[in-house]
């Protein structure tokens, strides 16, 4: 019987910390959301310095900049 008891302490507590709970879910996605605005602005300045040595207007870079505004 006390191996029963210690092998369902077991389970229910593995199945316990397996599960996430919503505002895990949530931090992870806004890190996610994050990450991507960040690598978004480092396009656009790439972009940018690019436009800049080849003396164009750089407005084929603004879409990087609507796409970060648009995960705010």
């Amino acid at each position: 019987m006390k191996f029963m008891n210690i092998f369902l302490v077991v389970i229910v507590s593995g199945v316990m910390s397996a599960c996430t709970t919503p505002q895990e879910k949530a931090y992870e996605s806004q890190t996610a959301v994050n990450e991507e605005r960040l690598e978004l602005i480092e396009q656009y300045k790439t972009c940018a310095e690019k436009a800049e040595k080849n003396k164009t207007d750089g407005t084929e870079c603004e879409k990087y900049l609507k796409a970060t505004d648009a995960l705010k």
